[in-house]
């Protein structure tokens, strides 16, 4: 009787450690089935420089640097190259405010007024709170004062100008994209922790997840000649572009500078792997659906296959064909970036290119489609054994 229970458990093991390898094989193939359509991809479109992070788990990455910095007398896009994240950088705010509301150093539903007292001779008063900020539900006109971004005037003065603006709805009943009314969380932090943003992220995010190349604002971002330039199209062919500082004037919406190292590094995070720095609670705050977007539903390439649509704290939240996923996008003259984590499936992705181009949305989408197809073929193996 012992010997024939022993015998059952051996087949166990030896039927566990087959579809496990069988799994592993099935991740490696898609992984270089991917590496290949993504670089001929770039190649067809003459992209000039791409860097790709996937993780899947704690232990199995794919972190590669594709063409080169810039067009002419560029370098080689190597893993610790930086690219500008656009407004991918919001993931990092939502994550930090996350952790800062979690450790009670204010609270989500604290009156912005608390923190940046001009609010309350207008009106706000105490509507509006900390949560709406990130998660675009301040009940401004979409984009308020982005034009202003791009202009030469001081952020401080944008922020005046944004105070005075009468909003179109009550905060919390409508969904407006914003970067100047999100970077307001800058002032939230620095009156509540007499620290600011950028001190928060380096000492408390970047630095214990040894994301080592990444940074905050322009200075950072060319303070070697590692980094991606950026690059426009015109007359059929791809220029490259002078960075702008403009957009560095919001850091919490759109300053974060990072290579494909440092993505996988984040993607890690967002997945758990270091929850002395961003907890499940955490996690779990960031991404509670505050805001529906029932505009992204209706998205040319994800029509098909988003079912419900959201805004957390700095993340997009979606139903893609029955699956979780936390998204992002970026896009930012020259650059564009995506970021997907599908933590069902352990699974993250990070994409950032140094040209503005489409191309990236059906990058990104294609991945998406050949994890949930690698997910289907794994749940019919099950079921068969």
């Amino acid at each position: 009787m012992k010997s024939s229970t022993l015998l059952l458990f051996c087949f166990f093991l030896l039927f566990i450690s087959y579809t496990c390898s069988s799994q592993d094989a099935q991740w490696d193939k898609l992984i270089d089935d991917y590496n290949t359509h993504l670089s001929i991809k770039l190649k067809s479109k003459g992209i000039p420089g791409a860097a790709l992070s996937i993780v899947y788990g704690q232990d199995s990455e794919f972190v590669k640097g594709y063409g080169v910095t810039k067009l002419h007398k560029g370098q080689r896009v190597d893993t610790n190259t930086r690219f500008r994240l656009a407004s991918v950088s919001k993931t990092f705010a939502g994550s930090l405010t996350a952790k800062l509301a979690n450790e009670k150093r204010f609270s989500l539903e604290d009156p912005v007024s608390k923190y940046i007292p001009k609010l309350s001779n207008t009106s706000y008063k105490n509507n509006l709170k900390v949560y709406h900020l990130l998660s675009h539900s301040g009940g401004l006109v979409p984009n308020a004062y982005d034009n202003l971004i791009e202009s030469r005037m001081r952020y401080p003065d944008i922020v005046e100008k944004l105070l005075s603006v009468e909003p179109i709805c009550q905060p919390g009943q409508c969904y407006g994209y914003q970067n100047v009314m999100f970077s307001l969380v800058d002032e939230v932090i620095k009156s509540s922790t007499q620290m600011d943003y950028s001190h928060w992220l380096n000492e408390f995010i970047f630095a214990p997840l040894q994301m080592n190349n990444a940074s905050l604002g322009y200075d950072n971002m060319v303070i070697d000649s590692n980094y991606a330039h950026p690059h426009v199209r015109g007359r059929k062919r791809w220029h490259t572009a002078r960075l702008k500082k403009n957009y560095y004037k919001v850091l919490p919406a759109a300053g974060v500078n990072a290579s494909a190292s440092d993505m996988a590094i984040w993607l890690k995070a967002q997945l758990g792997v270091y929850p002395t720095i961003l907890s499940s609670e955490v996690l779990a705050s960031q991404a509670r659906p505050y805001t529906q977007t029932k505009k992204e539903l209706r998205r040319r390439v994800w029509r098909k296959h988003l079912k419900a649509a959201y805004y957390g704290l700095g993340w997009r939240v979606y139903n893609y064909d029955n699956e979780t996923l936390y998204y992002h996008s970026g896009w930012v003259q020259g650059y564009r970036s995506d970021l997907v984590v599908m933590p069902h499936l352990n699974i993250g992705f990070s994409l950032v290119l140094n040209a503005e181009t489409g191309l990236i949305n059906e990058l990104t989408t294609e991945f998406i489609n050949r994890v949930l197809e690698y997910k289907r073929q794994n749940m019919q193996q099950l079921e068969k054994g």
